[in-house]
Formats: C-alpha cells, sequence, structure tokens
C-alpha cells in the first residue's frame, strides 16, 4: 500500500496523512450482521492502521460514535498492535477524538466533559491524548459554551493539566466556529459538509484557523453521500434536502466527471486535498475495501482542465446554511 506524504497539523507539530480515517459508523452492526462480524470488520480496518500496514496514520473518532463502541473497538486494535507506550500512542499515529454531551439527557456541562474523557481514556487504554476537541458546541450556543461551567473551560482545563496535548473545536455551521476559532484558544478545528465541490461557505473560517496556526481537518468532502455517485443519496447535501441550486450545480459537476472519465467520488475527495489550508481530509469507512477505495482515490491522476471546468459550473454563494 502506497503512503501518502504526511502534513504537518498546524501548531499541534504532528504530522498527519492527509486522509484521516473517520469512524462514525464503527460498532454499528449491518443488516443481516452479528455483532461479532461487524466487530471483525471493524478490527481488520483498526489493526491495519494501528499496525502501519495501511499507509495511514491519522484517526478521527468521538465518545459517541457508534454507540459509544467505536473508541472501544479502536482500543482493542491499538493494543493489540502494541501501539500503546507509557499511556501514550506510539509508532507515528495520531488520533484525535471528541468530548460528548450525554446523548440521553443532553447535558453538556463541564462535569460532563470530564466524564466524557474518562470514559474515552478506559476504552482506548490510553492515560493521554493527542488532538481532543468539543463537539457539536451548536446544540447549546456559543455564549453557554464558554460560560464558566460550560464545556469550554473543561476542555481547556484538560490541556493545562496534561491529559490532551492539543484542543480543537468541531461542528458544522461555520458562523459559530469561527466565533470559537477568534478566542485563540484552540490548536485545531474541523468541519464538516462546508468545504466540498458544491460548498465552499468554509474559506473564511479556514482563513481565520490558518492566520492563527490551527490544524484543519475536512470532513464529509461527498457531502454526505451525493458526491460519492451513490443513487441512494440522490436528491439530499449535508443530511437535508438539496437545493434547486446546487442540484442543478451536481448534475453539472457529474457529467463534467463522466466527460473526462474520472470517478465522481474521486473528483470530490481531490477537491478537499488540493486545497492547501486543509491538513487532511476525513472519509468515513466501514470496510477495509472502502478505506483501499479511498486511497486510490487520493491518488487518481485528474486533469487540471476538469479543475477548471467544475469551477466555471458551480457558482458562487450555495452554503448548506444559507
Amino acid at each position: 500500500m502506497t503512503s501518502l506524504p504526511t502534513r504537518t497539523f498546524g501548531r499541534t507539530g504532528y504530522e498527519v496523512s492527509p486522509l484521516c480515517i473517520g469512524t462514525s459508523s464503527w460498532g454499528r452492526t449491518r443488516s443481516g450482521e452479528t455483532e461479532e462480524q461487524g466487530d471483525a470488520r471493524i478490527a481488520e480496518i483498526a489493526s491495519s492502521w494501528a499496525s502501519g500496514s495501511i499507509g495511514l496514520n491519522f484517526l478521527d473518532t468521538s465518545n459517541e460514535y457508534g454507540g459509544a463502541r467505536s473508541e472501544l473497538l479502536i482500543g482493542r486494535g491499538v493494543a493489540g498492535a502494541g501501539a500503546v507506550v507509557d499511556g501514550e500512542l506510539s509508532g507515528g499515529l495520531v488520533l484525535q477524538t471528541k468530548l460528548d454531551r450525554d446523548v440521553a439527557t443532553g447535558d453538556f456541562s463541564a462535569d460532563r466533559m470530564w466524564r466524557s474523557l474518562e470514559e474515552t481514556l478506559e476504552r482506548l487504554g490510553l492515560d493521554r491524548l493527542q488532538i481532543l476537541h468539543l463537539h457539536d458546541p451548536d446544540s447549546i450556543g456559543f455564549d453557554a459554551a464558554m460560560a464558566d461551567d460550560g464545556p469550554v473551560s473543561a476542555l481547556v482545563a484538560m490541556k493545562e493539566q496534561g491529559l490532551a496535548a492539543s484542543i480543537g473545536i468541531s461542528g458544522g455551521p461555520v458562523g459559530m466556529l469561527q466565533q470559537f476559532v477568534e478566542t485563540d484558544l484552540f490548536d485545531a478545528l474541523i468541519t464538516h459538509n462546508r468545504y466540498t465541490i458544491l460548498d465552499r461557505s468554509a474559506s473564511d473560517l479556514f482563513d481565520a484557523a490558518t492566520s492563527r496556526g490551527l490544524g484543519i481537518t475536512n470532513a464529509a468532502p461527498y457531502g454526505a453521500g451525493i458526491l460519492t455517485g451513490d443513487p441512494r443519496f440522490a436528491g439530499t447535501y449535508g443530511y437535508r434536502p438539496i437545493t434547486p441550486e446546487a442540484a442543478e450545480a451536481f448534475e453539472a459537476v457529474r457529467l463534467l466527471c463522466d466527460e473526462y472519465g474520472v470517478p465522481l467520488a474521486a473528483a470530490a475527495l481531490q477537491f478537499s486535498l488540493r486545497e492547501p489550508r486543509i491538513h487532511s481530509t476525513v472519509v468515513g469507512v466501514s470496510s477495509l475495501p472502502r478505506l483501499e477505495s479511498a486511497i486510490d482515490d487520493a491518488q487518481l491522476v485528474i486533469p487540471d482542465d476538469l479543475w477548471a471546468a467544475i469551477e466555471d459550473v458551480v457558482p458562487e454563494g450555495i452554503a448548506l446554511d444559507a
């Protein structure tokens, strides 16, 4: 497997692969599959990552992914590969995870953040984390998140106490994320569905983050599925019904990719990979063949003429939050 050249993840100093393994589906079983079969499917990816054989060193997870089982499966993978030394990941692996509210009660307090951290460390089998994000604070709003008893205060304390080397903010709406970035408290940023072939609304946010040296991860480069070309996702973008303007642009991009003989999924992925402000792009995968396919897409040669043609057919102003 060909290794992709790493990039420096902003001021965190970590060297990360430009593709980041996304684990939001880890821990969920497929139709007709037992939990043991699902775990074995995920274990194949986790072991390949933890052993270094897949050629990617960066992985993204969260306290709540897979009903809280994603981190458990990752923990098994790194333990099996002997990739934990003195309570930390070794071998050049980089993992970012996220503090999450209590999904049953909605509790997003500082106390809940400490419990979230304890759960994460236990599942992963670690004493310290490399990159720890606050996850989807838009559910409570900027002011509540920044309150003295709010989640940001807990996250900052975790860094001060050496439990997380770097801290970040992760979410969707770019306006609120920009407010957090401008506090200068964070070392890293994740946004999703806001920088794709169809939607460039995260551009100003990336400028703000870049000027502060943040490590930037772009998630959901496929707009939650439609940009893979899979007909199951037709008619939606970013988990919502697609707007007429975006639908027209999508069809134009699809036709261009067909004309140039380039898979739509490869163009969607490389649109994110070729953006210099983005250090890594999260691709959610639930099988090793799917991950290998994404790596192939990342390395496909795409003519410059196609990129120019795409720019001509995608109007400015398309945005998920518009």
